[in-house]
């Protein structure tokens, strides 16, 4: 029963990830068919380039969302993280590696911020992590003056260049996207930690219950993101050789779409590292397509706008399919 139980489940899983790769497949077919040059290795490459800061973000969106809650401030401390790790490396002639680590230990601040408002004065993350975003943009241009900060530091220009390989090698921001989802991925599938964020998103006065502490995982979670985004940002300053005020703008809808689109509930309580992948991989593409045929840049926003609504109406399927299935269980067993 139990094995019959475990494979449904297993199907089930590979089922979501066929209809991703079927949905990637289409829009790199239709892209290509648009401009051949679409699904050329130099195109793929800056596919994989592009996603490395919207992966980053979709990671932690992903811990977040599975236990039922979520971050809209991403872009905002993205940019202050770049913004400040240029400052620190060109105003001040830190070494690189020394103003990496102050620039995640004060982003931190944000995660801590946000975890501070949910669990403690018990605000919605949505309102909580709104205000976040509002002062760590501000924060951003403050520092700054609202000027772009140039990166003079050969290390932390040589991050966003840096290939492994050669000049047709892979990038060094490829890898560390990838390595980042193999340790998180394993972490949220394989750990106490990993079970503790489905089970909080499944029911968390049920984990409470169970000697979970709902609070702590909110902590460690909202941290997390923080620290993701702090990385982020100075990745995307190295490749833009500069610290942008007004950089990541919208960053957190693109992570909260692909995470959606992944197959992460956005009740909470089920998701896989996965499909995140997959799923931002499928919005980098359909972003890069649309600038690559000379699609007008109103009219991206647009499509991507419709393309997380298309997200969400998958999302609410997907549960209204899960709660007949429920129900249709229960009566077998009356």
């Amino acid at each position: 029963m139990e094995q019959n139980k475990a494979g449904k489940k297993q199907l089930k899983i590979n089922g979501s990830m066929l209809v991703l790769l079927c949905a990637l497949g289409i829009v790199v077919g239709v892209f290509t068919f648009l401009n051949k040059n679409f699904f050329s290795y130099t195109n793929m490459v800056n596919v994989f380039v592009a996603a490395s800061l919207v992966g980053l973000v979709a990671i932690g969106e992903t811990y977040l969302i599975i236990a039922g809650l979520n971050d809209l401030s991403p872009g905002s401390v993205a940019a202050f993280s770049g913004v400040l790790a240029a400052i620190l490396t060109s105003n001040f002639g830190l070494n690189f590696g020394l103003s990496v680590i102050i620039t995640i230990v004060v982003a931190s601040l944000a995660g801590l911020f946000n975890a501070w408002m949910v669990s403690k004065i018990k605000l919605q993350p949505f309102i909580a992590t709104l205000v976040t975003q509002a002062v760590f943009r501000g924060l951003a241009y403050i520092i700054c003056d609202g000027k772009p900060v140039a990166v003079t530091n050969e290390t932390f220009i040589n991050l966003g260049k840096a290939r492994v390989g050669g000049s047709s090698g892979i990038p060094v921001t490829v890898i560390l996207l990838i390595i980042a989802f193999l340790i998180f991925g394993f972490i949220l599938a394989r750990t106490r930690f990993g079970r503790s964020i489905y089970a909080i998103g499944g029911n968390v006065d049920a984990a409470r219950l169970a000697g979970l502490k709902p609070n702590k995982v909110i902590v460690i979670t909202y941290l997390l993101m923080s620290c993701l985004c702090a990385l982020g940002g100075t990745i995307l300053a190295a490749r833009m050789n500069s610290g942008q005020p007004a950089a990541c703008v919208n960053l957190e809808f693109d992570a909260i779409t692909a995470v959606i689109l992944g197959g992460v509930s956005f009740n909470g309580g089920i998701g896989n590292m996965m499909g995140t992948f997959l799923g931002v991989i499928l919005i980098q593409a359909f972003n890069t397509g649309l600038t690559m045929v000379q699609v007008p840049t109103f009219w991206q926003y647009v499509a991507r706008g419709l393309l997380l609504l298309a997200a969400l109406t998958i999302d609410y399927l997907r549960k209204a399919n899960r709660e007949k299935k429920l129900l249709q269980d229960s009566m077998k067993n009356l």
